[in-house]
């Protein structure tokens, strides 16, 4: 019987690239997308080996419809894979961040995360009634999940705490042979940077933070534009998915030494240091 795999968040960008891979690749797509229109769209270009579930990951009712549907369509068989890769990314310094903002960041990137697997669990082999080797989750985190650059606090907190749960639910689910994988990107060209350069942040050129805000939004416009392609992010959760011993971390990050590597290696006071002087954020006289 075909393999299927759920994909969130699977209406653009990395998720698309998931979404038309796995297709490709021989699995039953299952793309989570908040819009009907979106779901046409992707049935009409990925074609028959996809079927859309309309809903949002902070709406339990709408999460508990989408895994019973899902379970329906596979009868008494397992769901080989769970791909959470919804989420929003949020920007500004955080002492003047709206903790509102704050708060809808970590709910819909973590909440909404451990919400999705809860529901989805039973399907990938927490309900032992069911036929078939357990499935695996892959977690889309991010550099930022092991990185924390300023004016990104609250989405580096997001995936900090999605590394953590990440790792205590590979922990708990070897008990049922359910593997987590998490997959950390660096910059991807996607559609995101077209909303993050439209995003409206002159509530913080009221600050003393301004410039220092301007120079890291410039700096990551450049870079999200010239990222890798979505598809070398696609193909590394095809790797989680189907390797028989994927490695539990899959950085995906273009300038790997510089943006990866150098940064975890070097000192706390040392990298501060780098990205002061980089982004004007040194106390003036020091």
């Amino acid at each position: 019987m075909k393999r299927s795999v759920v994909v969130t968040g699977a209406s653009t960008g990395i998720g698309y690239a998931v979404a038309q891979l796995l297709a490709r690749e021989g699995f039953h797509v299952f793309a989570g997308v908040r819009r009907m229109d979106d779901a046409d769209r992707l049935v009409e270009e990925i074609g028959d080996e996809l079927t859309p579930l309309v809903f949002d990951v902070t709406d339990p009712q709408g999460v508990a419809d989408a895994a019973r549907d899902v379970g329906e369509r596979l009868a008494n068989t397992t769901l080989a894979g769970l791909v959470n890769n919804a989420g929003i990314a949020t920007a500004g310094p955080l002492l003047h961040q709206p903790i509102d903002e704050f708060r809808r960041q970590l709910e819909i990137n973590v909440v909404a995360q451990v919400a999705v697997i809860q529901a989805f669990a039973p399907l990938l082999g927490a309900d032992r009634a069911r036929n078939g080797p357990p499935g695996r989750i892959v977690n889309m985190s991010s550099v930022a999940g092991r990185i924390a650059a300023p004016f990104l606090g609250a989405y580096a907190a997001s995936k900090h705490a999605l590394e953590a749960v990440s790792d205590s639910l590979r922990r708990e689910l070897m008990l049922y042979g359910v593997d987590v994988i998490v997959i950390e990107p660096g910059s991807v060209a996607t559609p995101i940077w077209d909303k993050a350069e439209n995003a409206d942040y002159t509530p913080y050129f009221r600050t003393e933070y301004k410039d220092s805000v301007s120079r890291l939004r410039a700096h990551a416009l450049k870079e999200g534009r010239a990222g890798f392609p979505p598809e070398r992010v696609a193909a590394s959760v095809l790797r989680a998915l189907v390797a028989p011993k994927p490695p539990t971390r899959i950085p995906v990050v273009p300038g790997r030494l510089k943006n990866w590597l150098l940064p975890r290696l070097l000192p706390d006071r040392a990298l501060d240091a780098l990205i002061g002087k980089g982004l004007g954020l040194r106390r003036p006289g020091r």
